[in-house]
């Protein structure tokens, strides 16, 4: 296609499809281990941290990372009651949104870089900004590769994988600090307001079709590319913004799944 000659195209493609396969697999062990908040939550503190950063003028991504992989492990050490984790969460959530504000108010600079942090600019990054994000990628990755199947032990049955010596706590705080490099990704893709497109939507639609781990882990990698990649030629050809078209794409492919599934549910 005469579109991808053009080099932002190939920049977006490539950071885009990073952040997929990483927001896959974070996904799904986001909704498997019900921290789908937790996550929602790092994309707003880390909208502080890339406000602080443009206050001081540095690059945006390194404050997020900066804040979000702080409070990724501040969320872990504290995750002891479930039943206040939310509210512990949220009120934390409440303050960095309160910093966010006021970095922003106090910058001087050009509002374009607040708005591409709100909402991504995939299509503008230059190519600097996708070897960072395949580095970035690369390394969240192999991570997760590191501690996937004790990670994966502790996420289905957590007792039992205490009682067998896997170190639960632990594994939840690198995690949860994983969880914060892939917010940080996601947001050049989709921005602040829409994390959730990426780190929960392939995920969602893999879990109501495979049962699984290892084929719903695939399925939300499989999912995740192909919304994103639809988005941004969406985007590319009718000037649409990406976040928006990738949203559109994943609730389109989530909602006749979630009615299918829940159909064949009630006649078993």
């Amino acid at each position: 296609m005469p579109i991808f000659h053009y080099q932002f195209i190939q920049n977006a493609f490539i950071a885009g499809s990073a952040v997929a396969v990483v927001a896959g697999i974070v996904g799904y062990f986001l909704v498997t281990r019900g921290l789908t908040f937790a996550g929602h939550a790092l994309s707003h503190i880390g909208f502080a941290g890339a406000a602080g950063a443009l206050l001081i003028g540095i690059d945006p991504l390194f404050g997020m990372l900066v804040f979000t992989i702080a409070a990724g492990i501040g969320i872990g050490v504290l995750r002891r009651d479930l039943h206040e984790e939310d509210i512990n969460i949220g009120i934390i959530m409440m303050l960095m949104l309160g910093l966010g504000a006021l970095f922003i108010a106090l910058y001087s600079g050009y509002a374009e870089q607040a708005y591409s942090i709100l909402f991504g600019t995939i299509l503008g990054i230059s190519r600097t900004d996708v070897f960072v994000t395949l580095g970035i990628g690369a390394g969240a990755g192999a991570a997760l590769a590191f501690i996937f199947r004790p990670l994966l032990f502790s996420s289905i049955d957590p007792e039992v994988a205490a009682a067998r010596g896997v170190p639960v706590r632990a594994l939840g705080i690198a995690f949860l600090v994983i969880v914060a490099i892939a917010v940080s990704m996601s947001v050049q893709v989709v921005g602040v307001l829409l994390i959730f497109t990426l780190l929960v939507g392939p995920a969602a639609v893999a879990t109501r079709l495979a049962a699984r781990p290892l084929a719903a882990v695939s399925l939300a990698i499989a999912f995740g590319l192909a919304f994103t990649w639809s988005g941004i030629l969406a985007a590319a050809v009718f000037g649409w913004p990406v976040a928006f078209c990738i949203a559109t794409v994943a609730f389109a492919a989530y909602l006749p799944v979630r009615l299918a599934t829940a159909n064949a549910g009630r006649r078993t």
